[in-house]
């Protein structure tokens, strides 16, 4: 046996201290992060568009959670099982030099990155294109079809894949060295597409709305970092990587779990009429919590039964398919309960506190809207009155937000007592006097929120959801 190739005792024990330091260094950047990231998690939960507002407000969390992202993606069922076969191909695992195996998955995983990082740059330079057609209930409807036929996917109905022989010549391409293993990343980028799919599609609808090309291409770079840290190990340490086998299944299920929430949760956000299922009393939640108790009682009676020489492997298919509507429906009742529950504390709360501050609050008047743009804007004209116009839709949740916790909190009520107090419902954009009103205020999508001083002066102009204080704060400072 060639001296070179023995594993001996301290060979294993620096082996063992790489990859403890590997996974100390991991523990320890979850634990920075892990304050931020459960918040976040919450967030995720409640809207569809948590991330594009996240990417907005902390890009160097959402760079941190696409990593996060793109890790889970590298453990579902068409990408994990070509770990050891790729890294081989390239050759990380036959250099003696445990630096070159390193450097030769440093430039597998750029190769990788080359495929993803334009895929955010282009939905970031679309931005405006993409966030006008998300406005659009066919579009919002269309996208909820996609995530669905991606979970349907996800459970076994049918597999998306790149036809075989394309996918082993792909995998076959490049060969030995830096130029064979940075081919060999953009061949994978591509054989694993139809897993990433249903990840990278959220992410990039998501960047678009943000339009910052820098939070796109760094969101995409770290994605492709997520999903090939196993394949850097792999190459890096010649690591042994766990067999396929349940665990890996119960990833695929709980994908398609999620999916299909992500799904009705884009009908809840831009429906009212589907958000309108959604109740916010007790019951409800409990109702919705018991669904999905048994939908993951059958899901994991469903996985154990695909472990190895398992006494159930019988029920493994009827569990699966039984499970399948209690999770995703239960999922959908208790999660949107949970938001509507929490946010009606928290504007009941802020309404108590802001009015122990200043008990004239609670005297203050609902604001009253008008429908009619000409007469209105004549009257705030004639009594030298600054304006608030408020372009809103039955299918925007952000509007529908608005209407719920900003424009009847007391602090707002008070400070847009003076106001004359514009509603422009732009639920049908075909409307011509609609097409007007956009174009006159300059409307690309909803919500629009434009407040106009008493001398006809546009001074604030919000296009999302604006919390109560903010938006107090605003009308206040316009005379």
């Amino acid at each position: 046996m060639n001296q070179a190739t023995l594993v001996t005792p301290r060979t294993t024990n620096k082996r063992l201290w790489m990859l403890l330091g590997v996974g100390f260094a991991g523990a320890l950047l979850l634990a920075l992060v892990g304050r931020s990231l459960w918040p976040l998690l919450q967030e995720l939960s409640h809207d569809s568009n948590a991330y594009g507002k996240l990417a907005q407000q902390n890009p160097a969390l959402a760079v941190a959670v696409s990593f996060g992202v793109g890790l889970v993606s590298s453990l579902t069922p068409c990408v994990f099982p070509m770990v050891p076969i790729t890294v081989s191909i390239f050759g990380a695992t036959d250099t003696q030099s445990r630096w070159r195996g390193a450097a030769l998955s440093a430039t597998f995983v750029l190769g990788i990155a080359t495929l993803f990082v334009p895929l955010g740059i282009a939905a970031a330079l679309t931005g405006s294109l993409m966030g006008a057609a998300l406005a659009n209930p066919w579009v919002v409807s269309g996208i909820a079809i996609l995530f669905v036929a991606l979970a349907a996917s996800m459970f076994g109905a049918f597999e998306i894949a790149l036809p075989s022989s394309l996918t082993n010549r792909l995998s076959s391409v490049g060969g030995v060295g830096f130029k064979g293993a940075f081919i060999v990343g953009l061949a994978m980028g591509l054989i694993a597409a139809p897993c990433t799919g249903p990840f990278v599609t959220g992410m990039l609808v998501s960047i678009a709305q943000t339009k910052d090309i820098l939070v796109g291409g760094f969101s995409m770079f770290s994605f492709a970092l997520g999903l090939g840290m196993l394949f850097f190990i792999a190459g890096t340490f010649a690591v042994n990587l766990p067999k396929a086998g349940a665990w890996m299944l119960g990833i695929k299920w709980g994908s398609g779990v999620v999916l299909a929430y992500m799904a009705f949760a884009y009908l809840r956000d831009s429906f009212g009429t589907v958000r309108g299922l959604v109740r916010p009393d007790t019951l409800y939640g409990i109702v919705g919590a018991v669904v999905l108790l048994i939908g993951l009682v059958l899901g994991s009676i469903h996985i154990a039964a695909e472990r190895r020489k398992s006494p159930i492997a019988h029920l493994s298919k009827p569990m699966k398919l039984a499970s399948i509507v209690p999770s995703v429906v239960g999922a959908f009742m208790f999660i949107s309960w949970m938001q509507v529950f929490q946010n009606g504390l928290e504007r009941e709360a802020a309404a108590r506190e802001a009015i122990a501050a200043n008990k004239d609050l609670a005297s203050a008047p609902p604001i009253s809207w008008q429908s009619g743009e000409e007469a209105a804007r004549a009257q705030a004209t004639t009594a030298n009155k600054p304006v608030i116009v408020d372009f809103g839709a039955t299918w925007c949740k952000a509007c529908s937000e608005l209407d719920e916790s900003t424009w009847p909190d007391p602090r707002v009520r008070a400070a847009a007592a003076s106001f004359v107090a514009i509603r422009v419902d732009a639920t049908d954009d075909d409307d011509p006097e609609v097409q007007r009103l956009r174009k006159k205020y300059g409307v690309i999508g909803l919500p629009t929120v434009v407040v106009i001083n008493g001398h006809g002066e546009e001074m604030k102009r919000f296009n999302e959801y604006v919390t109560p204080e903010k938006m107090a704060e605003a009308i206040k400072s316009v005379n």
